[in-house]
């Protein structure tokens, strides 16, 4: 073809399929011309500029509604991992508050268990006082009760709440000795001299012996032992009562009053 035809910016459409010797010539040229190359579809179809445009746009669309896609999909884990992270601070703020009112349970625990058994031995010792200035019904084995209890506050193996149970225990047991009646064999001294007697405890209200052959009867007056006339049997049928031996019935037996003055 002759140059005389060509004019600058003239279109010179080839395709894909020419080979590049009857490419060469074209570019050697001096005038400057556009070269437009014509692509070719599966079908060996001529592929336009236009169509070879659209195919870019619909490649792009593709690959922008894939990265959308992509990315909503991030946003929605990452909102999921925000909610997450939220729950896990509201779950660690909880358990350290957790932690710290531990510690100050810990730090009151301690400190109670530092002072209790001071208190409690303390009320230990205001129960023996008690009970020696009770009406004096098995003192050895109510002495040797409070002795044993005290012995554990200087054993570092038992602990604040073992003394506090024992305490405990021992208060109900003098407690319910208010409450009961109760027979026994003991030994008194009367007359100045020693002999073994039934007693008779009636709750705290009246403490009384009776000898064994029922010759003697009497009552513990707040001070010593006192023999009372009159009385034989209904401490007879009190011992009985206390020993099952007979039905619960009335007892008429003495029993000291003192009005507010002590008398």
């Amino acid at each position: 073809m002759s140059k005389r035809f060509l004019e600058e910016g003239d279109e010179i459409i080839l395709s894909f399929l020419e080979h590049h010797a009857n490419l060469i010539p074209w570019h050697l040229i001096e005038k400057k011309l556009k070269i437009v190359p014509l692509g070719l579809n599966e079908n060996s179809e001529i592929i336009t500029e236009s169509e070879q445009s659209q195919d870019t746009i619909d490649d792009l669309q593709l690959e922008k509604d894939s990265l959308l896609a992509e990315w909503k999909v991030t946003v929605k884990q990452v909102e999921g991992l925000k909610i997450y992270n939220a729950q896990k601070r509201r779950q660690i703020q909880a358990q350290e508050e957790r932690l710290v009112l531990l510690d100050e349970q810990t730090i009151a625990v301690e400190k109670m268990q530092r002072q209790v058994p001071p208190v409690m031995k303390t009320a230990l010792e205001d129960l023996l006082v008690f009970i020696n200035d009770d009406v004096p019904f098995l003192m050895g084995e109510r002495n040797k009760r409070i002795a044993q209890v005290l012995a554990t506050f200087d054993n570092p193996k038992v602990t604040a709440s073992e003394n506090v149970r024992q305490v405990l225990e021992a208060y109900n047991i003098e407690r319910e000795y208010g409450r009961t009646i109760e027979t026994y064999e003991d030994s008194i001294f009367l007359d100045g001299e020693e002999k073994v007697v039934n007693i008779l405890r009636i709750g705290r209200l009246a403490l009384m012996y009776q000898l064994k052959d029922q010759s003697e009867t009497g009552v513990w007056n707040g001070t010593e032992w006192e023999e009372v006339s009159g009385y034989r049997i209904p401490v007879r049928d009190g011992i009985r009562m206390a020993n099952k031996t007979a039905p619960l019935d009335l007892l008429f037996l003495p029993v000291k009053v003192t009005n507010e003055g002590g008398q």
